[in-house]
């Protein structure tokens, strides 16, 4: 017996029931909520205590980032929805269909996280067209921040009830 195949009886390579994989989905929804359309959430926090430079800095700093959304969804979003509409659509059919794990995965990381880029662009424009700046930007951005937080809880609860699926389905040891 080589230690190639000993190892990879010892560790299973499947997506579900892999280690790397849950701290991979751990540290995309930590990240998703802590920034909020590009902006660390510990700005927005400073800048709602302090005032001052700090709240400057945070309308700059969301000035900027909503500015280039905007562009980007203006210039090529049609392009980018067609390209993630194939893309999930490929990942849904790879793995659901051809029952394909890693696909399987792949979309269930990949597909709340399209519904996080949408509600960017949409926060995104309404920032932009109410010109928030103060409390109503604070407003904008912590509510953005507790709507990714929740499609953040769906997709890891669906995403643990799906992996606790397959690894029940599959067995423990790939058999």
């Amino acid at each position: 017996m080589d230690w190639y195949q000993t190892l990879f009886e010892l560790i299973d390579m499947r997506s579900f029931s892999n280690l790397w994989f849950w701290i991979v989905l751990a540290v995309v929804w930590s990240t998703a909520s802590h920034w909020v359309l590009g902006v660390p959430y510990d700005m927005v926090l400073r800048a709602r205590r302090h005032a001052g430079q700090a709240e400057v800095d945070l309308e700059d700093m969301v000035r900027i980032n909503v500015n280039r959304l905007l562009y980007i969804g203006r210039v090529s979003g049609l392009w980018l929805l067609g390209f993630g509409c194939f893309f999930l659509t490929l990942l849904v059919l790879m793995g659901f269909v051809y029952g394909m794990e890693f696909a399987q995965a792949v979309f269930l990381l990949g597909f709340p996280l399209s519904l996080i880029g949408l509600l960017s662009l949409s926060t995104a424009r309404l920032i932009q067209v109410e010109d928030a700046a103060g409390d109503l930007l604070h407003k904008r951005l912590m509510r953005h921040r507790l709507y990714t937080q929740i499609i953040g809880m769906i997709s890891i609860f669906v995403t643990a009830l799906w992996g606790m699926y397959q690894n029940m389905t599959i067995g423990a040891l790939g058999g």
